[in-house]
This record gives structure tokens, sequence and C-alpha cells, in this order.
């Protein structure tokens, strides 16, 4: 039986707002010169990719950890937990994951965190697109319930508008509430 590699990479560990998302990818035949990290793409260009790997890879998941689930265990812990359910979603026993960052999800496949693995394996690569393409849309979703924090441009990060929103209006239930500077809002 094949073994597929799987690439995961998470996205949102640092805004203030929302859930953090993960995207687990199987590329399995399909190729794509211009993969590359998501921080290192235009908008235009992460959405073009979005689309061909959502309709050529073999399979893509994705997986989220909520604000609540973000405030009582961790950053960290979730960024895990959203990893581990994108992986998990993909329905594929024969695997092997790799992650970027340092850390690995609590899995039963063979699993293996790689620094900067969005920026030499294509699996992980397209993961981070899709994860980033996939939580830039649902904060443009939240955006249109919350028109007064420019969602739609900060994505929920502490940006010095962002943050000065949140000084005005206090936070929103989206918010994340162990973060300090959604805390120093209160």
């Amino acid at each position: 039986m094949k073994t597929y590699l799987v690439g995961a990479d998470e996205v949102g560990r640092g805004s203030l707002f929302g859930p953090v998302i993960a995207a687990a990818v199987i590329l399995g035949s399909y190729k794509n010169s211009g993969l590359k990290d998501s921080k290192k793409l235009s908008e235009k260009k992460r959405i073009s990719l979005f689309n061909d790997i959502k309709k050529n890879a073999k399979r893509v998941s994705i997986g989220e950890a909520t604000v609540e689930e973000i405030d009582s265990l961790n950053i960290k812990e979730a960024s895990l937990l959203a990893m581990k359910r994108a992986i998990l979603g993909l329905k594929v026993k024969n695997i092997e994951v790799i992650v970027d960052g340092i850390d690995i999800p609590k899995i039963k496949f063979p699993c293996k965190a790689i620094i900067k693995a969005d920026n030499k394996i294509s699996e992980v690569m397209a993961a981070s697109i899709v994860a980033k393409i996939f939580r830039d849309n649902l904060m443009i979703d939240f955006s249109k319930k919350y028109p007064n924090f420019s969602l739609e441009k900060n994505k929920g990060y502490p940006t010095k508008e962002h943050l000065n929103i949140l000084k005005s209006l206090g936070p929103t239930e989206y918010h994340r509430k162990s973060f300090k500077p959604v805390l120093n809002a209160r």
C-alpha cells in the first residue's frame, strides 16, 4: 500500500480574534512550481494557488480550534489540536506527516516537525496557503458581523488600528480573552 506524504500548517496563532485554523494536504500527483510559504505570496497569487490546490490535490482538509479552546488550552496546544483535526479529516490511514514548526500534534501516524517546512516542502507550502486563505475568508465573513473592527483588513491581528478599536469598543465574544491585549481592553 502506498504511503502518502501529508503537509500540515496552521495560521492565526498571533491573532487576537477568532479560531486558529490548520490545513492538511496530500498533493499526490499534483505539482506546481509556484508553491511557496503563504507569507511570501501576494494575495492574488495565494487565492489562485488555493483554488488550484483545492481542485487538483489528492486530499485537502481543514481543522480548527475555537476561541474557547484557545483560551482554555493555550495557543500552542490549540494549534496542535487544529492540526490533529485537519490531519484526521483527510480520512487516510497510510500517511506520514510533516508539520511546520517544532511541535507535533498527538496523532498515531509517523510525524515530523521541521522548522520552516513551509519554505522547503511542497505539501506544507500547500497547507500554508490553504489555511491562510480559509482563515482570511473567515475573517472577511466575521467583518460583516463586526464591521467596526476592520477584520477584513487586519484579519484579527494586533495592528495599531485593531488595538485602538479594541480599547474603544471592548472585546467581542470572538476575541481571545487569554491574550494580553484583549485582557487589557476589558
